[in-house]
């Protein structure tokens, strides 16, 4: 199970076959009252919403027998009328039907009708009523003598629309149990399609539920069982729901797939309902694609072909979400308008409710931000109290029809955003009480997934209260950093992706979760100047849980399992000549101020056998983001005296912030380095120098190689063994094992036909293999036809390989679908990437020591795009990764590599990776090749990852 999904219940458990109707004695009736029976089963009609099925159509019957049943035609008539919308007269057609099967004393005729005017009530937001009718239904049917199959057939139909009520009113639970005795029901009946339809429906309970590895595997199921069937509305609502499943899960492009089949057998059977929801989904597909023209022109088909008007809102929320995310404040002003009074025409629902709250999220969206030129074109709509009034008057029917519902779960979301409304005005108390309201709703019903915002909101207002006290109130500082602590807490138990914890509302994680993480640390470390190690540990653990944050929603699972050893205890007991340095950064963006945005880089040190120490830079926002995009142009340009001096420049500055600090400290506790250089102490009766820094890095720091770092004197990598980790956690450290190295090398020179011809020719790839093995190693060779993901795969589970070597191309990028490595069959997706290391576990117990990757880069104009570098590292399983954070030479890259191994396999002495590295980078520093490769745009792109012993 993974992580963030709750444990089954034990009546999860239960075998739904156990729930069965009471017995009842058999009694034998004529074929055409049978032949009547059959008819009112076949009018059990369902509510048209996404995701859930629809009962089988109409059957036609002889007019003869249908002409001397008036109860007939009231039933029919109102199963138009249904279908028409209309349902106020529906619901009176329905119960004039009722009345008279009562006086006929027609107990199943009656449940039939009864189940039908349940939906009906469901329609109209009737809630109360509604229930009342299904339970009335199926008590008529159990205690009904009638012991025969159109019972049964009759009783699987109203447990189907009373899991509908329940799913309706946010009871997952209770729905999913009602639809598997349904199944269980529809089975006895020998009713196929019966069983299919609630099946489809327990997906969606289970998916309402957080089990959505779950519910994909039924939907996949249902599909398997479906491809040979004609096509029919069940099979078109079951690849919309499955495409739905891929697309939570992160597999896209197979959503895609299965979206588009749903799409054309709906447009085939002209069905606007069906084929609108299919539109809806692909619009969400393409969104989380970033393909956002296409996102919008699904969403506007969605909205002028779907005869569901819950449908059409769906998709103009949805494409103004998108609007307002891209900027386009022209179509936001043309769309905007056109949704208030649409929302006002739904009928009370659980998905009216939601609607409301995303309507909400939009309006608080379009009154903050950059979007001046849309503030000043609609100065009158968005003035603060006339916005603040629209929002309220958004949320409250949303809050009141939910409470109808008896839907804690969607009652606490909106009262949740009417506190958000309440925040943005400065109603500072009414915001904490409204919170206060919808968080204990959160925790009432047990959905952590929500209330861990409420508990983000409630720290923000009281970290708003503490300042506007002039910082004088300890105790409302000591609730504002517990409520931050309750939330990032449920952010651990949850451990997964939580956009797809949260589908009915559009949140994404760089807006609902990585500011908790940033505020709560800005909280810890600004609140005193003097702070205990308690305070640093804290705000050095939740960064941590940050980055893993940011890989579990990058893999849309929870990643980094397994054993793990805190890295102090590795520098403190087994490591003293390593410093761990965590700089973090904070960026002051307080809401409302005006004044320039300013930056504070903290540096929370790891000294051996020292305690935490901090130290702070504070500079404008403007200079810290353009002394690192200047950093990262300088490397990726020509080398050239001019180039060199800036990048020397810049390098100098991310220095001070970072590096002067702490090498302080450390000559303050440690024997002063000889001519500066810290690798010419050697005196055996010192104490221990430190020799290797391990970074932790975080935001925009990240595509900054610290080698490149520069004193006024030396690079970084003069002086110290650098790595990179991805935490404060590392999988238990071992220095690569003494015996000879055995190398699995694979290279590709020609990327392979097709679109992926935009990479270049490699034309030293093969230098590069060869030079491996002519250090001695053992080596085997994959080059260019021969790598294959299976000969790889195949080589990978063949033998005890301790380093995998890969020198082809390859793309790191904040999204896993467009991070791969080439091979020569094509693209492997990380994801594969992990598949294929993986198998290897199951067979062999020898962990890959070192993963090298001498030719991939981060994707360019991507400032997360390292994500994609620490996701390969994790999830290779290797102990450790050395790749390149941008594109390198293709020349002198053999080069480096050839003396990385040189070092690494030195039989004379000892040497950690991480100081292979730096030797390497060091020798080409020191110009020993006949072509100058001494400019950091030859050697200082590669880096460690991982452990550095």
């Amino acid at each position: 199970m993974r992580k963030g999904e709750r444990q089954e219940t034990n009546s999860e458990r239960q075998n739904p076959s156990l729930l069965r109707p009471p017995s009842s004695v058999l009694r034998p009736l004529n074929l055409p009252f049978i032949l009547l029976l059959i008819f009112f089963a076949s009018l059990l009609f369902t509510i048209a919403s996404p995701g859930l099925a629809k009962a089988p159509p109409i059957q036609p019957v002889g007019e003869q027998l249908l002409s001397r049943v008036a109860q007939a035609d009231l039933v029919q008539q109102g199963k138009a009328l249904y279908d028409a919308g209309r349902y106020e007269q529906a619901a009176i057609a329905l119960e004039q039907a009722i009345q008279a099967y009562r006086s006929q004393n027609a107990p199943l005729q009656q449940a039939a009708a009864l189940a039908n005017l349940s939906l009906v009530y469901q329609q109209l937001g009737q809630w109360q009523k509604a229930s009342e009718t299904i339970e009335e239904s199926l008590k008529l049917i159990q205690n009904s003598k009638f012991k025969i199959q159109n019972s049964k057939l009759i009783l699987g139909q109203a447990l189907d629309i009373q899991g509908r009520l329940q799913l309706a009113r946010g009871e997952a639970e209770q729905a999913l149990a009602t639809w598997q005795q349904a199944e269980q029901v529809y089975r006895q009946a020998g009713d196929q399609a019966g069983v299919t339809k609630v099946r489809l429906n327990q997906a969606q309970a289970l998916r309402s539920l957080g089990f959505y590895r779950r519910s994909l595997d039924l939907l996949t199921e249902l599909n398997q069982t479906l491809q040979n069937q004609p096509t029919s509305h069940q099979k078109i609502v079951t690849l919309r729901a499955l495409g739905d499943a891929l697309q939570l899960v992160g597999d896209l492009e197979q959503s895609d797939k299965v979206l588009q089949q749903s799409l054309e057998l709906a447009q085939s059977l002209n069905l606007p309902a069906e084929t609108g929801a299919t539109l809806l989904s692909l619009g969400n597909s393409a969104r989380a694609q970033k393909q956002v023209q296409e996102a919008i022109a699904y969403y506007t088909q969605a909205a002028n072909t779907s005869a569901a008007p819950i449908t059409v809102v769906q998709a103009q929320l949805n494409q103004l979400s998108l609007l307002i995310d891209d900027q386009q404040w022209s179509s936001v002003q043309t769309l905007l308008p056109q949704i208030s009074p649409q929302l006002e025409q739904l009928p009370a629902s659980r998905a009216a409710v939601y609607a409301r709250i995303n309507f909400a999220l939009a309006l608080l969206k379009v009154g903050s931000g950059d979007n001046s030129k849309f503030k000043i074109q609609n100065s009158k709509f968005l003035t603060p109290s006339t916005l603040s009034q629209l929002l309220r008057t958004t949320l409250q029917p949303a809050i009141q029809h939910a409470r109808d519902l008896g839907d804690k779960r969607a009652e606490s979301y909106a009262l949740g955003m009417l506190g958000a409304v309440y925040e943005r005005t400065a109603q500072i108390e009414a915001a904490k009480e409204t919170t206060r309201q919808a968080l204990v709703l959160a925790q009432s019903g047990n959905t952590w997934d929500i209330a861990y915002r409420w508990q983000w909101q409630l720290g923000r207002l009281l970290k708003q209260e503490w300042e506007l006290t002039g910082r004088r109130s300890q105790s409302v500082l000591d609730s504002a950093i517990a409520a931050y602590d309750a939330a990032i807490a449920n952010l651990k138990l949850l451990r997964s992706d939580l956009a797809a914890v949260n589908p009915d509302v559009q949140f994404n994680f760089r807006d609902s979760v990585e500011p908790i993480y940033r505020q709560s640390v800005e909280l810890l470390l600004t609140q005193s100047d003097d702070l205990d190690q308690g305070t640093l540990e804290k705000a050095r653990e939740y960064i941590e849980a940050l980055q893993l944050a940011e890989l579990d929603n990058f893999f849309r699972e929870a990643c980094l399992e397994g054993q793990r050893v805190l890295l102090d205890e590795v520098v403190d007991r087994n490591n003293p000549t390593t410093a761990i340095l965590y700089p973090i950064v904070l960026r002051n963006s307080q809401p409302g101020n005006s004044s320039p945005k300013t930056v504070s880089v903290q540096v929370i040190a790891k000294i051996p056998n020292q305690p935490l120490k901090r130290f702070a830079t504070t500079l404008s926002e403007a200079e810290f983001d353009t002394t690192l995009t200047e950093l990262q142009r300088s490397l990726a340009d020509v080398p050239t005296e001019t180039n060199l001096a800036r990048l020397r420049s810049r390098a100098q500055a991310v220095n001070r912030w970072l590096i002067e600090p702490v090498e302080n400290e450390i000559r303050s506790t440690q024997p002063a380095p000889a001519n500066g250089n810290v690798k010419a102490v050697a005196s055996a009766a010192s104490p221990a120098t430190v020799d290797t820094l391990v970074f932790v890095l975080d935001d925009s720091l990240r595509r900054i190689p610290m080698a490149v770092l520069w004193d006024g004197q030396q690079y970084l990598v003069e002086k110290y063994g650098i790595a990179l980790s991805v935490g404060l956690q590392l999988l238990t450290p071992q220095p690569i094992a003494r015996e000879p190295l055995k190398v699995l090398a694979a290279g590709l020179s020609e990327p392979p036909a097709g679109s992926l011809r935009q990479f270049g020719r490699l034309e030293f790839v093969e230098s590069e293999i060869k030079s491996i093995a002519k250090l001695g190693l053992q080596t085997t060779q994959l080059l260019n036809r021969d790598f294959t993901s299976k000969a790889l795969s195949d080589e990978i589970n063949a033998a005890p390989f301790n380093v995998v070597h890969l020198a082809t191309h390859g793309t790191f990028s904040s999204r896993a679908e467009d991070t791969y490595i080439l091979a020569a069959d094509g693209p492997i997706n990380v994801t594969e990437f992990d598949t294929l290391l993986r198998s290897r576990s199951t067979s062999r117990t020898e962990a890959i020591q070192l993963l090298v990757l001498s030719a991939c880069q981060t994707a360019a104009n991507d400032n997360r795009a390292t994500l994609g570098l620490a996701g390969f590292a994790v999830r290779a399983g290797a102990r450790s990764t050395l790749a390149s954070l941008r594109n390198a030479s293709d020349e002198s890259t053999p080069l480096l590599i050839e003396e990385f191994y040189k070092q690494l396999n030195n039989p004379n002495e000892t040497v950690t990776k991480a100081e292979a590295l730096r030797r390497a980078q060091v020798w080409f520093l020191n110009g020993p090749y006949s072509v100058n490769y001494s400019a950091p745009q030859y050697w200082a792109a590669y880096v460690l990852i991982g452990n550095w012993l």
